[in-house]
């Protein structure tokens, strides 16, 4: 750790004129005499630091000399703070780091960096009130990651009880807003949604990381696996008008249109796990989308509209009319 405490010590230098002891000691978070020799170390590495006795002394860069250690670029430094500023919800260490970052940059680039800080805000409340289900164990996850610590993990699957799995955590990926944990297991690598781990616990022992493991390139890998799997089946039919927003809210970019024809309705195409698991996806439209093939998706609609029936009973008086039927199967098809 001593590296790192001679680069901030430099870093504090070159925001001062002169600083003593005792404050470089309060800055990092030392005593006074190991800041004194932090000092002397870097003196004696050539740095151009003196020291000047007496009363308002201390120590100083020699003709005021700066060192800009980032190597960033202007447009490089606006980015980093738009995207983890103060005010996008960045963590404490993360807004420490911001400000240390701040000092440390030559006074011409530290206006834009501030400003770009100011630039955005994040709001982490969910609209429907609940609070996110992330935050329970995503430090103690990113904690085991950066120490290499084993974890055992409680993870639920939808509709499932918690299970336990002991596993050696790579790191963290994000995807649309969602964060995933990578981690090698007895069954190979696995990711696990944040949000579905339900405890946490170290389980002493350090954890294993495979020899040349790269975090890109593996998570690149289990994405793939996971696109495919989304993807591996298409269901073909057709939406009554108005439906286009609450398809793509359903499925984004797994939905595609052909031509409106005459009586107002779209052919579509939808991607999808499975044409059980697109059927009840669209389920909720009711009449409002047909869908004409494969005949796999068109028994899961009539299963579930037979299921709700039974539970809900015959339409009452009064009940709309469902929309007029699509021509046979086969006649429309998107373009």
């Amino acid at each position: 750790m001593r590296a790192d405490r001679l680069v901030a010590a430099l870093l504090f230098l070159q925001t001062r004129r002169r600083v003593t002891a005792a404050e470089l000691a309060l800055e990092l978070g030392v005593s006074e005499r190991t800041a004194r020799r932090d000092l002397e170390a870097l003196a004696s590495a050539g740095i151009p630091v003196y020291s000047q006795a007496g009363q308002g002394g201390g120590w100083s860069l020699v003709g005021g000399a700066r060192t800009d250690l980032t190597g960033l670029t202007a447009p490089e430094i606006r980015e980093l703070f738009l995207l983890t500023g103060p005010d996008t919800g960045a963590g404490p260490h993360t807004r420490t780091a911001l400000r240390k970052l701040v000092r440390a940059l030559p006074a011409p680039l530290r206006a834009g960096a501030e400003a770009a800080a100011r630039a955005g805000i994040a709001d982490g409340t969910d609209w429907t009130g609940a609070e996110t289900e992330e935050a329970a164990h995503l430090a103690a996850l990113q904690r085991a990651v950066v120490e290499e610590r084993e974890l055992r993990i409680g993870y639920a699957r939808p509709g499932r009880e918690p299970r336990e799995r002991t596993v050696q955590p790579l790191g963290i990926a994000a995807k649309s807003g969602v964060r995933y944990l990578l981690a090698d297991t007895a069954d190979g690598l696995r990711t696990f949604r944040v949000g579905r781990v339900t405890s946490v616990t170290e389980t002493g022992a350090p954890a294993g990381r495979p020899e040349g493991f790269d975090l890109a390139t593996a998570w690149r890998a289990l994405a793939a696996r996971m696109e495919d799997r989304m993807v591996a089946a298409t269901v073909r039919g057709r939406a009554a008008p108005g439906t286009e927003t609450v398809l793509e809210g359903l499925l984004g970019g797994r939905i595609r249109y052909g031509e409106r024809g005459p009586d107002g309705w779209t052919p579509i195409e939808a991607d999808g796990p499975s044409p059980e698991v697109i059927a009840a996806q669209l389920a909720g439209l009711g009449a409002r989308v047909e869908l004409l093939d494969p005949p796999e998706a068109r028994t899961a609609l009539a299963r579930i509209g037979a299921e709700l029936t039974a539970l809900y009973g015959e339409p009452g008086p009064g009940t709309p009319a469902a929309p007029p039927r699509a021509p046979a199967r086969g006649a429309t098809r998107p373009g």
